[in-house]
């Protein structure tokens, strides 16, 4: 191979790696920033096939996606300096590429120990403005938006970078407190079940009285309408009597007498001592031959 081969070989292959080196391609799911000797010359570069200068231009390429930092558990006190043990964790994605390389580098573990920071400044003021129900259940929704909102204005001022959500993955309490506030919950629940008994007691009585009441008056109405049934018989039956008497009183009598025989002599275990001669064996005498 002639001298001006090899020549002509180097310069292609040299001009082969400047072209290389020329294109980038940035991803839709990419941000990224060109800088000229350490500076940025073009903050936000946008998808797509892009042209540079050789050792002269440089691109830092970010992670454009939603991304999550898993903050570890720290320990808040609420507005009635009761101690929570907190684990929350964050969605967030780059907003602003300068600010976010100029912040950090362009290094995600950097982002992540800052927002960190911010994430549990946050959380604290937020728990230590309300009380622990409000915290647990009262007003979680509410605490979380505030702590998303608080977090996303730092964020993007400071980091250039957008907070889209903070959740709270659990709220215990800390070990050491666990059986005191235990024991209170157990004996406030015994309260609240005494109270409710004794309720249920004084409810139950007053239907008792409730029903022995409208039994008396059951019974009393009862008894009354008895009573009148039984007064409107005895004076009927009084006026059939009186009617058969008037009709013929010799009958009568004997008919009267008959059924007092029947009944005085119903049990054979009856014994009366009577003068034989008495009127109430009148017809039996008159029935002698």
């Amino acid at each position: 191979m002639s001298n001006k081969s090899l020549i002509a070989l180097i310069v292609g292959v040299v001009l082969a790696i400047v072209a290389w080196n020329s294109f980038y391609i940035v991803s839709q799911t990419e941000r990224a920033v060109l800088l000229q000797f350490g500076r940025i010359v073009q903050p936000d570069v946008q998808p797509g096939l892009h042209v540079k200068i050789p050792y002269v231009n440089q691109v830092r390429k970010f992670d454009a996606r939603l991304l999550t930092l898993d903050s570890t558990s720290s320990r808040f006190l609420t507005l009635e300096k009761k101690a929570l043990m907190v684990d929350a964790f964050a969605k967030w994605r780059v907003l602003d590429a300068e600010r976010f390389y100029t912040a950090t580098s362009g290094m995600k573990q950097i982002a992540d120990e800052r927002l960190a920071r911010r994430l549990e400044a946050s959380l604290r003021d937020q728990f230590g403005k309300r009380t622990l129900h409000e915290s647990v259940s009262g007003e979680r929704d509410a605490l979380m938006a505030d702590v998303t909102a608080s977090l996303n204005r730092a964020a993007q001022k400071e980091l250039g970078i957008e907070v889209v959500d903070v959740r709270v993955k659990a709220i215990d309490l800390p070990k050491e407190v666990n059986r005191s506030v235990f024991d209170r919950m157990s004996s406030e629940r015994e309260r609240e079940a005494r109270e409710h008994r004794a309720k249920g007691k004084e409810l139950a009585e007053g239907i008792r009285a409730d029903a022995d009441r409208q039994r008396r008056v059951l019974l009393a109405d009862a008894y009354r309408q008895a009573e009148e049934l039984r007064g409107e018989g005895d004076a009927q039956a009084a006026a059939i009597y009186s009617k058969a008497y008037g009709m013929d009183q010799e009958f009568y009598s004997f008919y009267r007498s008959l059924r007092a025989y029947r009944e005085s002599f119903a049990d054979k275990r009856d014994v009366l001592v009577l003068d034989p001669k008495s009127d109430f064996f009148r017809y039996l005498e008159q029935s002698k031959p």
